[in-house]
């Protein structure tokens, strides 16, 4: 056991899972935050009901959320294959660094999948701020920069945070799926080493513990933000 240990080591695996590791928290990263703009975009529409960008939202919404993942990433992946090898080619490249070409797509497609239920988590946080504080900033006479920026911003932002928990949890086992693209992330450098070393419980189990390492602690930074949150409503 101690030697098949060593023998690993000496083979370069432990970094290369660290490596993968550091790539899957990239793209995870990299994908919320791109979700949680397109979020906030289509809730706000939603939410104020901008006719006809609301259609546009509903439609983006129903087909992402309708259609199975890893086909978003497969459609996305084939569809920009031709174009970024033409983008390449007429700056007198052989084609894309697949590494590259890979991260982008992968950031991308996860970030669109992610969007598509950010927006309801945000519409939904905007629902549930209670009209009669809205009410109460008119009264008051504040502009509507004002009353969005003082009394439905933080409130939605609170109301928002356990959802995109969520949301980031779903993100970052989403981005198992992008080892179909060749990206050598946490997933693909995992399956590589189950094959090379014939050790796939090992390898797997290992990948099965760093994800749930980031998982618990996603939980408590996640946790920190909601009692400040709570906190500063509480004062406010």
């Amino acid at each position: 056991m101690g030697s098949a240990f060593w023998e690993l080591w000496e083979a370069g695996w432990p970094a290369a899972i660290l490596r993968g590791a550091s790539v899957t928290l990239a793209i995870g990263l990299c994908s919320i935050c791109l979700g949680i703009v397109i979020g906030t975009i289509g809730g706000l529409v939603k939410w104020a009901r901008l006719f006809p960008f609301t259609l546009a939202i509903d439609g983006y919404t129903t087909l992402i959320r309708g259609v199975p993942e890893l086909l978003v990433i497969y459609l996305l992946f084939f569809s920009s294959a031709e174009f970024v090898s033409q983008v390449t080619a007429a700056f007198g490249y052989g084609g894309a660094d697949d590494s590259a070409y890979g991260f982008v797509v992968g950031t991308v497609a996860i970030g669109v999948i992610s969007g598509a239920y950010s927006v309801e988590v945000v519409r939904g946080a905007l629902v549930a701020v209670p009209r009669g504080h809205i009410e109460a900033g008119r009264a008051l006479g504040l502009s509507r920069g004002r009353i969005f920026r003082r009394i439905i911003a933080p409130q939605m932002l609170r109301l928002a945070v356990p959802g995109m928990n969520n949301i980031w949890q779903s993100t970052m086992k989403d981005t198992a799926l992008i080892s179909v693209v060749g990206l050598q992330e946490l997933m693909r450098i995992s399956s590589i080493g189950a094959g090379s070393t014939r050790q796939p419980l090992l390898f797997y189990a290992v990948a099965a513990v760093v994800y749930l390492g980031i998982t618990i602690v996603s939980q408590i930074v996640f946790g920190v933000i909601e009692r400040i949150l709570n906190k500063s409503n509480r004062a406010g």
